[in-house]
């Protein structure tokens, strides 16, 4: 079960969820083990820089992609565990905070009670959705399953008005399909049409583990089909998704009356807690049209079965072994490799940490967050600020008109670090002792009431989209703000004992990276407000969409696995995220030395030691299957890429290291990208 879409540009994927150890006592920062110097840097430097890291790493059965995130990840789920645990051991007052943590824990991890029920804590809404006599019903039960967490045919959300940022607004989102990508239900090359088919005794096996026969599970996977199938065909790709004028269609309730009849759209906007609701923004109009044909035209068992699927699909990881076992076997196995579940505590403290994150996040970070910290990333970030500033002063390509509203963006950037100034209440969350299905129920409930509670009111500047613990960054156009939170500002990524080649090697180039994605092919579309506002001259426009192309099309180049490409304009933003955070943070660390350069360390002189720590971000080993999976469905580039694709372009790293011309790694000055 999933909580309802939110658009931020987020440093990385959320991936699989112990730190490596480094000698606290090296100003380095960098641990030489990480390094394969058998391979020469002009070669391959991905290699070179975390080859040693990748052998130390191997894949284990529980991961399909496991890299210096995921390791982060891993460290801090034990941190989360210890917290939890020791809460969960103590009897607590009913209704505290500690009390819904500890009771959501335990039920988590009581397995004989899981597997005691079966089914079982389904049957009530397998039961209600049966009932549906006619489609009218819909109405109130599609709107009820999302704020259950279920998403059937679309999703709804309250986000900011792309062009009245001060103000929320109601909007749709394509969805409800099962595959990862629309493409899964259309491409025909061998690994498509093998995914798709496993897919499809995946549903069969599935609805047979809740009780229903074998004839009639094998029809109720071929209306699953029809009707996801038709969704596919009729959503967005990922490069549209990521036009915001494409996706930006506000109109009035009566427009989306007559836009898609067959749902009452007063019944279910009251549904979800929405009074006095005007307008809407149907961000895939296409999409949610062939919604209202599908109710229209299909029979009322086929889209019973559809929703029953939806359920079973969505809830699998909270019930018995034998349905997580099923579960696990398509999505994490078949699709991506994987070759055994996670232990079982794992999920438990994801499952706590998702359902009432910032009341876990105010504990870890009273225990793992030294101020001194948010001290040090406040000054790199206003380091950061000003090279971009620099840089935008700089550019030969730019007039100065767009430079004057660049840099009033960039001075109005929102900075969050660490947590939140106010926490979440979470008073009215219940967890009770009957089922933890039954409460993630109740969570997602708490979560979406929280949500829709927002719709035409004005926009919470303060609101953070990211829980402290996060291993992980981001941007948000629509309020211009940049977060980095606590749970990414540790080692490998940010190293208080370490010099500033480091760090501005790693955190700094995470910085810059979402700084420069209010400046990406999307970002640069959103004023100084978050409003999708046009401030470019068309001259200016024109040769950042040039040099943007350069980009698309270098990484477009690149074979990431036997005849297949990398999607570069899916992972453009990304790209130009990666390219920019490099230039901007490249030249902080030179601003911020200058007055005191660093000596060579470990035999690696500052600027080496700069792009190394880069690398050792994106460190990892990724199965064959996964990396198939990432193509399709990741806007960012593969870790690899992004060293070996977004290196040979910057000056700094081709001097550091002695590139030259007939290297493998190099490209030519006239073919490099040039952008921030």
């Amino acid at each position: 079960m999933k909580q309802v879409f939110i658009p931020i540009i987020a440093l990385a994927l959320m991936t699989s969820a112990c730190n490596s150890k480094k000698d606290t006592k090296n100003p380095a920062g960098i641990d030489m083990a990480n390094l394969d110097t058998t391979v020469l840097p002009k070669v391959d430097f991905y290699q070179y820089a975390c080859g040693g890291w990748m052998k130390k790493h191997p894949l284990t059965g529980e991961y399909s992609l496991f890299g210096s995130f995921d390791m982060l990840r891993e460290n801090n789920l034990k941190q989360l565990k210890g917290l939890i645990t020791e809460i969960a051991a103590k009897p607590a007052a009913n209704g505290s905070v500690e009390q819904k943590i500890g009771d959501l824990y335990n039920l988590a991890m009581d397995s004989t009670k899981l597997n005691a029920d079966g089914y079982n804590p389904l049957k009530a809404d397998l039961q209600k959705i049966a009932s549906l006599k006619k489609t009218s019903e819909l109405s109130k039960l599609l709107p009820d399953l999302l704020m259950a967490g279920l998403t059937p045919y679309f999703e709804v959300y309250v986000n900011a008005d792309a062009m009245s940022s001060n103000d929320n607004l109601v909007q749709t989102y394509q969805g409800g399909i099962g595959l990862v990508e629309r493409e899964y239900y259309m491409d025909n090359d061998a690994h498509t049409k093998m995914i798709r088919d496993k897919y499809k005794l995946h549903v069969v096996k599935m609805f047979e583990l809740v009780g229903f026969t074998a004839a009639k599970a094998q029809k109720n996977m071929e209306s699953v089909m029809t009707i996801e199938t038709r969704l596919a065909k009729a959503a967005y790709d990922q490069v549209k998704l990521r036009d915001p004028h494409a996706n930006y269609n506000k109109m009035s309730i009566a427009d989306l009356q007559k836009m898609v009849p067959a749902i009452d759209w007063n019944v279910y906007f009251s549904t979800l807690g929405i009074k006095n609701i005007k307008d809407v923004s149907v961000s895939q109009k296409e999409s949610l049209i062939e919604v209202g044909k599908i109710i229209e035209t299909e029979p009322i068992d086929v889209q019973i079965a559809y929703l029953q699927w939806k359920l079973i699909d969505e809830s699998a990881e909270y019930l018995s072994d034998s349905i997580y076992a099923q579960n696990f076997d398509f999505y994490e196995k078949t699709l991506s490799g994987k070759k055994e579940h996670q232990p079982r505590w794992k999920s438990a403290v994801s499952s706590v940490d998702g359902s009432l994150g910032e009341a876990v996040g105010q504990m870890y970070v009273k225990k793992y967050f030294p101020a001194e910290a948010k001290e040090r990333m406040l000054k790199l970030v206003h380091n950061l600020q000003v090279s971009l500033g620099e840089r935008i002063n700089s550019l030969p390509w730019m007039g100065d008109s767009t430079k004057v509203k660049a840099i009033e963006k960039l001075n109005t950037f929102y900075v969050k670090i660490g947590y939140p100034d106010k926490w979440r209440d979470y008073t009215k969350l219940e967890i009770i002792k009957d089922s933890y299905f039954a409460n993630i129920q109740r969570a997602n409930r708490f979560e979406a009431a929280y949500m829709f509670a927002q719709a035409g009111k004005k926009v919470d500047k303060t609101k953070w989209y990211m829980t402290p613990q996060t291993v992980n960054a981001y941007y948000n156009p629509s309020t211009n703000e940049i977060c980095f939170p606590a749970g990414i500002l540790q080692y490998p990524f940010f190293d208080m004992q370490a010099d500033d080649a480091f760090n501005y090697g790693a955190i700094g180039v995470v910085i810059g990276h979402e700084m420069t994605h209010g400046f990406d092919d999307q970002g640069c579309q959103f004023d100084k407000d978050g409003n999708l506002k046009n401030w470019w001259t068309a001259e200016d426009k024109k040769q950042f969409d040039a040099r943007a192309k350069v980009m698309a099309d270098y990484f477009e180049s690149i074979e990431v696995a036997p005849g297949v490409h990398g999607n570069g304009k899916f992972t453009l933003g990304e790209n130009i995220a990666d390219h920019g955070g490099l230039q901007v943070s490249y030249q902080a660390f030179k601003n911020a030395t200058k007055d005191a350069p660093l000596k060579s360390l470990l035999g690696l002189t500052p600027e080496q030691r700069f792009f190394i720590s880069y690398a050792n971000v994106w460190a990892g080993n990724i199965r064959p299957e996964e990396i198939l999976v990432r193509t399709k469905s990741d806007p960012h580039s593969l870790g690899k890429w992004r060293v070996n694709g977004a290196l040979p372009h910057i000056a700094a790293w081709n001097e550091a290291f002695g590139i030259k011309g007939g290297d493998k790694m190099y490209v030519p000055v006239e073919k490099r990208v040039s952008i921030w």
